[in-house]
Formats: C-alpha cells, sequence, structure tokens
C-alpha cells in the first residue's frame, strides 16, 4: 500500500522539522518543497508558520505560495494550515500597527489577543463547532487538549458565504477573558492556530484524521 504524499510547503517560516515528522509518524510519506509541480501534484499540502504574520506573508508570496495554495483549493485539493500558517489564510494580519494583506481565502483580521498574559502559551481545550454535524478534524478527540503558542488570533468571525456553499465548521478557544478561533474545517481547506505537531497523541490523531482525507 502506498502512502500519500504530502508537501510541506518550505518558504523560510522557521523550523519546520518538526512538522516534517509530525505528518511521517502520522502515516504519510513527506516532502519539504515549494517547487510549483511538487506542490501542486501532491496529495496533501502543509503550510506551516510561526513569527509575524507580516514576515510569513513575505516569504509565502517570495515563492509563488498565494497562487499555489489558491490553484489547490480551486481543485478541490486538501490543504492544511498550522499556526500562522493557519492565520496567513484570512484577509489580513495587523501586528504593531502594520496592516498586511493575507491570502484571503476567508474573511477576518488577525489582531493581537486581549488576554492579561501575552502569548497564550501552554496546553488548552477547543470547542469543535463541526463535532454535533460530524466533524472529521476531531473524530475521537472532540475533548483533548492541544498545545499553543500565539500572541495573535481570529478573536471576532462572522463567516459570510453564497447559500450554495456549505458552512465552515469553526471552533473557539477561550483564554483569559478573550476568545479566538482555534480550528477551521471548511472542504478542502482546514487549519489550526495549535500545533498538532506538539500536541503529542491528540495531535498524531489529528493529523492521521487529515491525511485519511488525502
Amino acid at each position: 500500500m502506498t502512502l500519500p504524499l504530502v508537501a510541506v510547503l518550505d518558504y523560510g517560516s522557521g523550523n519546520v522539522r518538526s512538522a516534517v515528522r509530525a505528518v511521517e509518524r502520522a502515516g504519510a510519506q513527506v516532502e519539504l518543497t515549494s517547487d510549483p509541480r511538487k506542490v501542486a501534484e501532491a496529495d496533501g499540502l502543509l503550510v506551516p508558520g510561526v513569527g509575524a504574520f507580516e514576515a510569513c506573508m513575505r516569504g509565502l508570496e517570495a515563492v509563488d505560495g498565494v497562487r499555489l495554495i489558491e490553484r489547490r483549493l480551486i481543485a478541490s485539493k486538501p490543504v492544511l494550515g498550522i499556526c500562522v500558517g493557519m492565520q496567513i489564510l484570512f484577509g489580513e494580519g495587523i501586528e504593531h500597527g502594520v496592516q498586511t494583506q493575507g491570502c484571503g481565502e476567508w474573511p477576518g483580521v488577525i489582531e493581537r489577543l486581549q488576554a492579561p498574559i501575552v502569548p497564550h502559551m501552554g496546553w488548552n481545550t477547543v470547542v469543535p463547532g463541526g463535532a454535533a454535524k460530524g466533524s472529521r478534524m476531531f473524530a475521537g478527540i472532540e475533548d483533548e487538549r492541544f498545545y499553543f503558542v500565539h500572541s495573535y488570533g481570529l478573536r471576532d468571525w462572522v463567516l459570510s458565504r453564497p447559500p450554495a456553499l456549505p458552512e465552515a465548521q469553526v471552533t473557539w478557544t477561550e483564554y483569559g477573558g478573550d476568545r479566538f478561533v482555534s480550528a477551521v474545517e471548511d472542504g478542502p481547506l482546514w487549519a489550526t492556530q495549535f500545533h498538532p505537531e506538539k500536541s503529542g497523541d491528540a495531535g498524531r490523531r489529528l493529523l492521521q484524521n487529515w491525511i485519511a482525507t488525502l
């Protein structure tokens, strides 16, 4: 049996080796690449991300990553964004007064968390919005905790969609009196604010759930 092939997008966003190893342990072949052909032909594309929104967008644009992601989604080919790799999928990010345009796959603004202690670092629970409707992302791990490291997030999101399209399944997390989107499952496009590769058995199961859709 041939294992599915996951391309991890290489656009200069920090240390991605942990993500590569985690996907391998979850049961897929992995290639770290920014080659357009390999990204297009892979069964799944994982978009990692650490650091500032603006820096990640610069790196993404340098390898034509926005177009590569868009072309996969047009073809209904699975994409998974992690941490800032999730944030850049939204319309824009604002950090230190700097406004940066994102990929625009979803509407929304990434902004600083309004909590007494930032960054939000450590284990936290999530509330899967799609669990009652059969979430594939959180199948078998609806009540688990996941590992977060971030200072920014999507705190206010009203998803506006044409009626013909399915609604995204949106997962929320509360921290320090604030609330932010911690995961989205929307057809071929999945994303998590937390780090599955740092979330132990629960994170491995989530990656396995994603790989099962490839």
